[in-house]
């Protein structure tokens, strides 16, 4: 074991080693020390390194790592008998290191056995001469639910089945590495190793500078532009398809979306149309050429495959049929996980290729077949035996996989009965015994279990490995602890080199010409929800203006039955706002369903946008329960104001100005108009109490101006002029109408070039006739009725747009 108290080179001492208290476990393999505890050769420099830092800091790193994650919003979520709930990402602050040469003999084992599921799923939804040959059971076959009939016989458009693949590895005690199972339905993860890399490096930067590690950016640019050349040769546009925000990764849909500037949908933006793929937009139909899909096939479409289906599109496998879109992967590909397949693999790629695997399987038996199944039983005490149709990983606690040795002797006997009555239904693998790898704990590195997921993409050049992926680290000594769902945490992978690597990147090089793409049409959903966006900060800001103006009169006066705080709260209480409690539940809900808004187009957000919005969320619920009414209220809804107009300025001044944002800038303008509406009916109506208008100035944020336009002549008339009929007061009602008739008039156009969408028209008469009133002609009936108008403009949008 490495001795502490060296010294550094130039003869100061050095703090203990971090590798002075490490205890590789006795009889497996360690990543980091060899069976002498020596650093191996890739991890010699980094753990000199990390001792040069020394705990104190490396601790104040990771926690910066952390806090990068918490500002991030990285979450996957989790589902237990309480429900869903979003985590936090657990990162294993400790990357992992491989050396190049060693990765290089990995990732040729791996493209070995992509190309093998290939050629595998091409017979078995082709001429099916595996089956008929005896090679592999047709009873399995048939009996997988990932086995999909209705595209039996339907060859992909691009000709290939599988484009991106993952398998989760493992080393053994022989130090080799081993296949633990693979992922070909819609693997996940790709998008978090790119923040396990971001987070890792913030934390070791200057160390993850001086190592020659591998980029991660390369893959993806390689993978994106073979699935933008796929489209191309289609003719349509490509889009990845998520089944929403309650799904546990959603995370890394949005921002693999974002990222990669893809096109997120939901089975619901979909349509087949004529036998093609189509996406709902602002502008009409729009083609899909390439649907990289992140939800299980079977759900893909409640046509022809599960009808219980709420998150498909119904006609996407007769689209597929067509050959007028691709899916990534293709429908049917889940069934290379099914775990009893992993015992055929060697014959296989003996009998399709004529060679063996480079990287073996786990040692896996179905007990479907008679000798098979003897030695499972023979042996069961050394086993792990489960479902044979099962996709999850044998280590990872799916309830019905069964560890042999840890059964009671009842357990057993009941089990093995299980398997000689319905062997086709079991499958036996080898227990796992997972090398370790070592994570900061207190202070210290301590080893713990850890699995390998590697990424594959397919190009036009064949399979590209991303040099890295993620490893999956127990958190405790427990190798079935490695899954997130049971407490895992996730490390970056470093594959290093011992010479200086390319940095590469997702933009072109300096020799390679661009052309300046308009951003695609807007998806009619994302549409809606951007409006509604809009309209819910709005509604949020106009809000805690009248709470505001109503606590900080109570703290003057103590009195919360003065006329006009009476009228105040008579008037909010229809809409939900019980200004009884300093921060009423209406309020919370209304920047709760601004930020459920935001999360169905997390793609669409940047991540200073999503943080300024979650502090806003996080402030509110902060300050409930915690707020008395009057001085303190005051100060909670100022400090609202400030974040609320952080938020907003932060949109205005960094959106591009696409179609996205004129729905989200005509959601704002027409609550910004109907609340100015309502709020001036109320306050300037005839017999309004005293101090009406005073506060009608102090929530349209226009005390100053007022002063200023109107510093003789105060009264009803005035405030009405500036707060309803002024062009030039971006809080007065008829600057919301102009800027709707702006915005709308830019609109896409659906009923042809020349031809007013009946919104425009709207709003264009709307806008004429406010435009020649007087403040006399602006009556409390006729503010009123102009807020249902401004509110009926919705109606139409959404007619025109959002169905």
């Amino acid at each position: 074991m490495a001795k502490g108290n060296q010294k550094r080179a130039g003869g100061r001492p050095r703090a203990q080693s971090l590798l002075a208290h490490y205890r590789p476990i006795e009889g497996v393999v360690d990543e980091m020390v060899d069976a002498a505890g020596l650093p191996r050769p890739a991890w010699r420099s980094f753990i000199e390194a990390l001792d040069d830092l020394g705990a104190e800091k490396l601790g104040q790193r990771f926690a910066r790592a952390d806090q990068y994650l918490r500002d991030a919003g990285v979450y996957y979520r989790v589902y237990d008998r309480a429900g869903a709930n979003e985590r936090e990402w657990p990162l294993a602050h400790v990357p992992l290191l491989i050396e190049e040469r060693e990765w290089a003999e990995i990732s040729a084992g791996l493209v070995q056995r992509a190309d093998l599921f290939e050629a595998i799923l091409a017979d078995v939804y082709g001429p099916n001469r595996l089956v008929e040959q005896g090679i592999l059971p047709a009873g399995l076959i048939a009996a997988s639910p990932e086995y999909l009939r209705p595209v039996a016989g339907v060859r992909p458009a691009n000709g290939h089945f599988l484009h991106m693949v993952a398998f989760e590895l493992g080393r053994g005690p022989d130090g080799r590495w081993w296949v633990l199972g693979d992922r070909t339905q819609a693997p996940s993860g790709a998008g978090f190793a790119l923040e396990n890399r971001v987070a890792t490096t913030r934390a070791l930067s200057d160390i993850y500078g001086e190592m020659h590690v591998h980029r991660l950016a390369g893959f993806f640019r390689r993978f994106r532009d073979a699935l933008n050349g796929m489209a191309k040769e289609s003719g349509g546009r490509v889009a990845i398809l998520t089944p929403g925000p309650l799904n546990e990764t959603y995370y890394e849909h949005a921002y693999i979306a974002r990222y990669l500037g893809i096109m997120l949908l939901e089975g619901e933006d979909l349509t087949v149309s004529g036998g093609k793929l189509m996406v709902r937009t602002v502008s009409g139909l729009m083609p899909i050429g390439v649907l990289w899909r992140r939800l299980d096939a079977a759900f893909a479409d409640p046509l022809e495959l599960r009808p219980d289906s709420h998150i498909g599109t119904p006609g996407l496998v007769e689209a597929i049929r067509r050959g007028t879109v691709s899916a990534v992967n293709a429908l049917g590909s889940g069934l290379m996980e099914t775990r009893a397949l992993l015992s055929f693999l060697p014959r296989i790629a003996r009998e399709l290729h004529g060679e063996d695997l480079k990287l073996p399987s786990i040692a896996t038996w179905w007990c479907g077949q008679e000798a098979e199944r003897a030695h499972v039983l023979a042996n069961i005490e050394r086993m792990v035996v489960g479902p044979a149709l099962s996709t999850r990983l044998s280590f990872e606690d799916d309830g019905a996989t069964k560890l042999g040795s840890a059964l009671s002797v009842g357990e057993r006997a009941e089990l093995i009965a299980r398997i000689e009555q319905d062997g086709a239904g079991f499958a036996g693998q080898e227990a796992v015994t997972l090398s370790t790898t070592p994570v900061f704990i207190d202070g210290k590195l301590e080893p713990r279990p850890a699995s390998l997921r590697v990424y594959l993409a397919r190009t036009p050049e064949g399979w590209t490995v991303m040099p890295g992926g993620f490893a999956r680290v127990g958190f405790s000594l427990d190798p079935t602890a490695i899954a997130m769902q049971r407490g895992g945490q996730a490390a970056d992978v470093w594959v290093v080199s011992d010479r200086p690597v390319e940095r590469e990147t997702l933009l072109p090089q300096e020799h390679e010409g661009f052309t300046r793409t308009m951003p695609g049409s807007l998806p009619s959903r994302a549409a809606e929800n951007l409006t509604w966006l809009g309209r819910y900060i709005e509604r949020s800001e106009d809000t805690v203006r009248v709470l505001r103006a109503y606590h900080v009169r109570l703290a003057e006066t103590s009195d919360p039955e003065m006329p006009l705080l009476a009228d105040i709260r008579y008037y909010l209480e229809p809409f939900g706002i019980e200004v009884d409690s300093a921060i009423p539940s209406g309020l919370i809900d209304t920047l709760d369903s601004a930020v459920y808004s935001a999360g169905q187009i997390r793609d669409r957000f940047s991540p200073d946008g999503w943080l300024a919005l979650k502090d806003l969320s996080k402030t509110i619920h902060r300050f409930a329960g915690t707020v008395a009414p009057g001085d303190d209220a005051t100060r909670a809804m100022t400090v609202m104001l400030r974040k609320l107009a952080g938020f907003s300025g932060l949109l205005h001044e960094n959106m591009y100005r696409f179609t996205g944002w004129r729905f989200l800038e005509i959601g704002r303008r027409l609550e910004r108009g109907i609340q100015i509406a309502r709020t001036l009916a109320r306050l300037t109506r005839n017999g309004a109490p005293d101090g009406a208008l005073d506060m009608m100035l102090e929530i349209g944020d226009s005390v100053m101006t007022h002063r200023r336009q109107y510093p003789v002549q105060a009264g009803r008339r005035t405030v009405i002029d500036l707060l309803a009929l002024d062009p030039l007061n971006p809080r007065s009602i008829l600057f919301q109408l102009e800027r709707l008739k702006a915005e709308i008039g830019m609109l896409p156009s659906l009923g042809g070039e020349g031809h007013m969408s009946p919104a425009a028209k709207e709003i264009l008469q709307l806008n004429t006739a406010i435009a020649v009133m007087e403040p006399s002609d602006m009556k409390a009936e006729v503010l009123d009725d102009l807020a249902t108008e401004i509110g009926n403009l919705y109606s139409s949008l959404a007619k025109a747009y959002f169905g």
